[in-house]
């Protein structure tokens, strides 16, 4: 391994890459990654010089307030490359703004803008032939951070670790997605830390979602804490629904996360004259719509997925079905159109790529 530095990041490059030894074709989504990782600490009330070295396990204490009290924070990213080998991020700046967001939640000292960005652009140009061309092929960036001090008294962590880890990654989701509508658990209630990206939001998901995929759905469609009658968040994703030639989606709130995609598609159907609600939306104006055959389409939307349609959906022990997705239905011609900026076939005119 050879030590090079910038000024400002000490840089250990990987002696031998992994890269021929993954087969891009059939990723598993997460669970390969790339040479290299970014670090930075917190220690003594300072972020200190930042770091990246060969991706591998690291030592933290047993200790370590992220295992007992669960102050932990993360983002998800895509990186890009288009048909002349350039990369490409999409709108990172708003992941910056939001782990940061998230951060301050969780009582976790903000981390400088600069060392993140450089982070993310020296780290992608070290392992850059991870990203592949190509509609579908992506780089997933997970940025994180984790409380390392050594103790377990119930109180914030005063040394922290800030990381990026990479992962190649093909479609998410694959075809259309079955979900239950949430009547019992919530994901998320006022007051409480659901626009945050903390850990502890994704693992109180799991088991509701697994009695649901124990029933033969994929995900869970949540719902308020207090009445469960207004629609919020499908699984890890926001939802949109399409009533008549409508999309409606849930406004953001301190229980629902502000994601990067549900503005960006919001955005674009304004940029096509498809007219987007952004109001609360209550279960059984959902099944209404579904009975009279207005209720054309439900999708979800985020980062790994970019678009996923829903085929059915069930609430109080009924099956609902949505008419099948084509090229003109709203997911369709909304996710191309993003997948087109994001790979840079497209004009970008609201300046959301940011190239590396």
């Amino acid at each position: 391994m050879t030590k090079v530095s910038t000024h400002e990041i000490d840089i250990v490059k990987s002696k031998n890459t992994k890269i021929h030894d993954v087969d891009f074709d059939n990723l598993t989504f997460g669970r390969v990654f790339t040479d290299h990782m970014f670090y930075c600490d917190y220690i003594d009330g300072e972020w200190q010089q930042p770091k990246i070295e060969p991706y591998g396990p690291m030592s933290i204490d047993p200790s370590a307030r992220v295992f007992h009290y669960g102050q932990a924070v993360f983002e998800g990213m895509k990186a890009y490359k288009d048909d002349h080998g350039d990369v490409f991020l999409f709108r990172p700046d708003e992941n910056f703004a939001r782990i940061n967001k998230s951060a301050k939640r969780l009582a976790i000292p903000e981390f400088p803008k600069n060392y993140f960005f450089e982070g993310l652009t020296t780290l992608l140009n070290l392992d850059k032939a991870w990203v592949k061309s190509g509609e579908g092929n992506s780089l997933y960036i997970r940025p994180f951070v984790i409380a390392t001090d050594s103790a377990i008294a119930a109180a914030p962590s005063d040394n922290y670790r800030f990381m990026i880890i990479c992962s190649p990654a093909k479609a998410y989701y694959k075809g259309t997605v079955k979900v239950l509508i949430a009547e019992e658990y919530s994901r998320s209630a006022n007051g409480g830390v659901g626009f945050a990206k903390a850990a502890g939001n994704y693992a109180a998901q799991f088991y509701p979602t697994s009695l649901a995929q124990n029933k033969g759905f994929q995900q869970v469609i949540w719902t308020d804490a207090d009445t469960h009658t207004f629609l919020e968040e499908a699984g890890t994703m926001n939802v949109f629904f399409r009533i008549g030639d409508t999309l409606i989606t849930a406004p953001t709130s301190d229980r629902i996360l502000d994601g990067v995609t549900r503005k960006s598609l919001i955005q674009l159907a304004d940029d096509n004259a498809i007219k987007c609600e952004v109001r609360p939306i209550k279960v059984q104006e959902i099944v209404e719509a579904s009975k009279n055959g207005s209720l054309k389409e439900i999708f979800g939307a985020g980062t790994a997925a970019v678009i996923s349609p829903i085929s059915d959906f069930e609430y109080q022990n009924t099956i609902y079905n949505l008419p099948e997705i084509n090229e003109h239905s709203y997911s369709s011609i909304l996710k191309q159109k993003m997948l087109n900026i994001q790979h840079n076939l497209a004009e970008d005119k609201h300046g959301w790529r940011y190239e590396i």
